[in-house]
């Protein structure tokens, strides 16, 4: 699992950098976010 750990940083690194460029794109990636983990949780329920 340290390679997942390691894809993680890096991909919150990207996203972080990207909303710092782009302060707007901010709402659309916790929407995205949410939908994500809504549905996670919804087929995790199941």
């Amino acid at each position: 699992m340290q390679i997942a750990g390691l894809a993680m940083g890096i991909l919150a690194l990207i996203f972080g950098i990207v909303v710092i460029i782009f302060p707007k794109i901010l709402n659309y990636l916790v929407g995205i976010y949410l939908i994500i983990v809504g549905v996670v949780a919804i087929i995790a329920a199941v």
